[in-house]
């Protein structure tokens, strides 16, 4: 602000000359102060001095006189200034004088003051002369000037931002003008200082700048897979360059470009067995880039092709499949698993990385032969041929699957089944009749299912003229069928070959091993090879599948389902294959869709699932109101992880040694083996101790394994004889095959031994393997038989262990003919309750010797004689019981149990007894021996029988050896006299 100078100083001097020209007798107050009507002041704020313009002098015209002669001016009282009077409400401002006489004064601020509270202050100020006399009476004032004051700022604040935080969203690969604007303000009242001059990201090497207006953009294309958010720092600075006094975060979250696609489910989905069906997309939703859509279709598939023959499926044998299904009659398996019954399949090589399924491979040279009498399918009866096929691609050459062709002599194919370029083709060829006329001879079916290297499930129905062919529970048509004249009338045999033709030639060759292509030159050999896999072929004579029979054949254990919430079921229509391996949905509405889809599921109902992957895909098709904006969904996948089922532990366990007489294996009942076999299956699992305290944190304690018993299913028990074959025409196995039937099982049997057959509980093979006998009528050679007993479940994907059973021939010496010496002359003996005899001790209770006898000698002849021969027999078999014993237990480690069973004598076995308490016992018996030895004297005995005994002796003693190494035997004479 500029100030004006005094300008009327002439005019003043003048008036002081005229004062001091003017002589009053007497000093009178005539006249007023006089100061300027405005006034403009500048203060700053926390300073109370103000600077005006102009200054703040009051005049009064009652002026004193100047002495010319002197010069001195001499001011009077009523001439002088007093003060300054301010008036207005709350005026934070005062006015002092700083000088009466000239009148000089100056306005300052009674307290700081503050420019953000008020920036400009106005009000009025007079002047007061010091009045007339002494006591300065009749004061004059001046008129009111206004005086105007503005407060200067001083840049005491920093600016604040107006928000804590700052977020935003961009879409990757786009370049944003403006992503977000951030806003500080400035407390301070000026304009310099209150304004926000410019912003700064502190944040180091980010792709974003701001403006001086705080606007933020990206410098460069954002990349989500890069960066999917950045924080970034902002501070601001006011014009006074004061900086923010806290700094803002600001988050930018990067979006991918918007892509239509199924979102919100995991890739990877974990299934524990046994726990039922599992929700696949519970939180899946299907973004649209708010497209509008009409109307969607999605699938799903179950990607299984990798398990066994296409999915999970029970791995019994097939055979044991159609009896399950309930397909009952003549089921024939033509492929069965090798086994001693049936080894015809035993040259071929397997594929056994599909959880235990039975599949048989063929490389084009390799083909087997059915035995003889192993099929009595009659063509004049309806049958039924069912298997499981893997091929591909097509050859130009027929492969043959099945083929029934002349032994010898001619090349007649009677009936078979072949692949040809992808065509699937039955031949079927009449036997001669009367009438010689034209009938249906070949069937063709194309089919893309022979051909995609992929399992299928072929069923032919064939009751002659028709031919219905069901392929993975689906009927075709043939699209072509021939005809031909039946075949001529012969006596000639034929051979059913599988995986290639027998072709003519008379060499006799091996029925039960794989045949491959002999050299150049032989007279017999097969051709029209099978290249691929075959599995579970199977002929039923006299009755044909049903549709029933077959979907159960085919359809899998595992697959997807979905249930339907009622709110939507009309709203979304669903299907399904019959494997349950694919779902499909249509819909217009999304929200009902997304339900549908959060409630499809994996459900695997067998017992003991394959463990691994199962790949998930979902192929997606949307419309939309806009046919040319409509967009496009891309295939979604993941897959579920069938985590590893406890496995089971089959055991056996029973009695594994004993012996019988025999008389017992002679007789038409035999000998039972397993009489007390018992079957369990148990499995292992880990289980985490309960901590007894919350909080309690044991190091030492671990994790126990704990063994449960659970129940299922077996489907084969096999006996095998150890050693030499049976003999058939003096010992065999033998059942009773109405008790099997009546279970529900299968008995086929061999010269190596019997197998039982049938998916059944482990409780009905318990009864069926009670039952087995094995019966001899020729064992004057015979001293000991071993079997060997192995269980299975799934087609032998789970095994038991090997279960031995020794049982032993008693030989006796005419047994009858001691039970009459010790019968002779009755008459002389008194009938009396006879105790147990003990052998190890050979102690016999004696009649009393109250008894009369007429003829002493006779009597003891007669009983020492009939004692020494029983006493000598024991003898002998004793040691020979005693060397097989030792025999079993360097064989088997464990001591076993012995039953002797005699027509005259009852033994009678202490289980309680084992082996090492009897060995462990040597020294007491022997101690015990020693004792009764002398002891003998005391008792009740003749005099003939204490002269007998020591002849005994020896062999009492080698009895004595042979009873250590057995257990403790009970011998009842009750059924004896003497």
């Amino acid at each position: 602000m500029k100030f004006r100078r005094y300008k009327p100083l002439a005019s003043a001097i003048g008036l002081v000359l005229g004062l001091l020209c003017a002589v009053e007798a007497a000093k009178v107050n005539k006249h007023k102060p006089w100061i300027e009507t405005t006034y403009h002041g500048i203060v700053t704020e926390n300073d109370d001095k103000v600077l005006l313009d102009p200054p703040l002098i009051a005049l009064d015209k009652d002026a004193p006189l100047r002495y010319a002669e002197s010069f001195e001016v001499i001011f009077t009282k009523e001439g002088e200034i007093c003060g300054f009077r301010i008036h207005g409400q709350n005026v934070p401002f005062e006015a002092v004088v700083l000088d009466k006489s000239t009148g000089e004064g100056v306005i300052r601020a009674k307290d700081k003051l503050d420019c953000e509270l008020q920036k400009e202050h106005t009000f009025t100020i007079q002047a007061y002369d010091c009045g007339e006399g002494p006591d300065g009476a009749n004061m004059k004032k001046s008129h009111k000037a206004t005086v105007h004051i503005q407060v200067n700022d001083v840049n005491e604040y920093s600016p604040v931002f107006k928000e804590k935080s700052y977020k935003a969203t961009v879409i990757e690969g786009k370049k944003y003008d403006n992503i977000l604007k951030v806003e500080a303000v400035d407390a301070d009242c000026s304009f310099q200082y209150s304004q926000i001059c410019s912003y700064e990201i502190v944040t180091p090497d980010v792709p974003f700048s701001v403006d001086k207006d705080g606007n933020i953009k990206n410098t460069e294309k954002l990349n989500y897979s890069k960066e999917r958010m950045y924080k970034l720092t902002v501070t601001a600075y006011d014009c006074g360059k004061n900086r923010a006094s806290e700094d803002v975060l600001v988050k930018i979250n990067i979006k991918p470009t918007c892509k239509p696609s199924w979102q919100g489910f995991n890739k990877r989905i974990e299934y524990e067995p046994g726990t039922g069906s599992l929700a696949l997309f519970p939180s899946m939703h299907l973004e649209t880039c708010e497209e509008p859509i009409t109307s969607i279709q999605a699938t799903i598939e179950l990607e299984t092709s990798h398990i066994g023959k296409g999915c999970d499926r029970d791995t019994y044998s097939e055979k044991s499949l159609h009896k399950l299904c309930g397909a009952s009659g003549n089921t024939v398996e033509l492929l069965p698993t090798p086994s001693n019954i049936a080894n015809w399949t035993v040259g071929l090589p397997t594929d056994n990385g599909h959880d235990s399924d039975q599949v048989f491979e063929f490389n084009g040279t390799q083909a087997i032969k059915i035995p003889e009498g192993t099929v009595s399918t009659s063509l004049k009866e309806p049958f039924t041929v069912s298997v499981w096929m893997r091929h591909g691609p097509g050859a130009r050459e027929k492969e043959t699957i099945l083929c029934n062709s002349d032994k010898t002599e001619m090349n007649r194919h009677h009936y078979s089944l072949y692949v040809h370029n992808c065509r699937l083709v039955l031949l079927l060829r009449q036997d001669p009749t009367d009438a010689e006329s034209y009938k249906p001879a070949e069937f063709h079916w194309k089919l893309d299912q022979a051909c995609d290297k992929e399992w299928h499930h072929y069923v032919l129905n064939i009751e002659f003229p028709s031919v219905t062919l069901f392929v993975d529970g689906v009927t075709f048509e043939p699209f072509l069928v021939t005809e031909d004249y039946p075949l001529h009338s012969s006596k000639l045999e034929t051979q059913l070959t599988i995986g290639g033709c027998w072709q003519d030639g008379s060499e006799v060759h091996n029925e039960t091993e794989a045949v491959s292509e002999p050299p150049t030159g032989g007279s017999a050999h097969m051709a029209q090879f099978f290249r691929g896999n075959l599995a579970g072929l199977m002929i039923r004579s006299g009755k044909l599948d049903n549709k029933k029979v077959i979907d159960c054949l085919y359809t899998c254990k595992e697959g997807l389902d979905v249930q339907l919430p009622e709110e939507v079921a009309t709203t979304v229509k669903v299907q399904s294959n019959p494997n349950q391996s694919s779902i499909t949905l249509e819909g217009d509405d999304i929200e009902s869709f997304e339900k549908v889809m959060q409630h499809i599921s994996y459900l695997n109902s067998r017992q003991f699932p394959t463990p691994g992957i199962r790949h998930l895909r979902i192929s997606t098709t949307v419309k939309c109101f806009n046919e040319e904006a409509c967009i496009s969904v891309p295939d979604s996948e993941g897959y579920v992880m069938v985590l590893q089922p406890e496995e089971p532990k089959i055991s056996l366990s029973g009695i594994d040694h004993f012996a019988r007489g025999a008389a017992d294996f002679e007789s038409a009942e035999g000998v039972t083996f397993f009489p007390e076999l018992r079957i369990v299956s148990t499995i292992t699992r880990e289980v985490e101790p309960e901590a007894e305290t919350e909080g309690e944190d044991d190091p030492t304690v671990q994790e126990t394994v704990v063994s449960e018993e659970i129940m299922h299913n077996l489907d084969t028990c096999e006996v095998t004889v150890v050693g030499d074959d049976l003999d058939g025409e003096h010992e065999s196995l033998e059942v009773d095959l109405t008790q099997v039937q009546q279970r529900g099982l299968e008995m086929s049997s061999s010269n190596v031994g019997m197998i039982i057959t049938g998916v059944n509980t482990m409780a009905n093979y318990e009864q069926v393997l009670h039952l087995i006998r094995y019966r001899n009528w020729h064992t004057e050679a015979l001293f000991d038989r071993k079997f060997k007993l192995v269980c299975s479940e799934l087609n032998g994907r789970y095994i038991s262990n090997e279960f031995k059973v020794e049982v032993n021939v008693i030989h006796t010496a005419n047994p009858m003919e001691h039970a009459n010496n010790a019968m002779v002359q009755p008459q002389f003996i008194s009938p009396i309750h006879h105790a147990s005899v003990d052998l190890s001790g050979h102690n016999l209770v004696n009649a009393h010797q109250a008894s009369v006898v007429p003829s002493a000698a006779t009597v003891v002849i007669v009983v020492c004689v009939s004692f020494l021969v029983f006493m000598i027999i024991l003898g002998v078999f004793r040691i020979r019981a005693a060397h097989q014993s030792t025999m079993r237990d360097q064989e088997n480690g464990k001591e076993n149990e012995m039953d002797w069973d005699d027509s005259a004598l009852t033994i009678t076995v202490n289980p309680m007894e084992t082996y090492e308490d009897q060995h462990s016992s040597e020294e007491e018996e022997e101690e015990e021996e020693e004792e009764s030895e002398e002891g003998e004297e005391e008792d009740d005995i003749t005099s003939a029988e204490s002269e007998s005994s020591e002849d005994e002796e020896g062999a009492e003693q080698e009895d004595q050896q042979g009873a250590s190494r057995q257990q403790q035997l009970e011998w009842d004479d009750s059924t004896l006299t003497y």
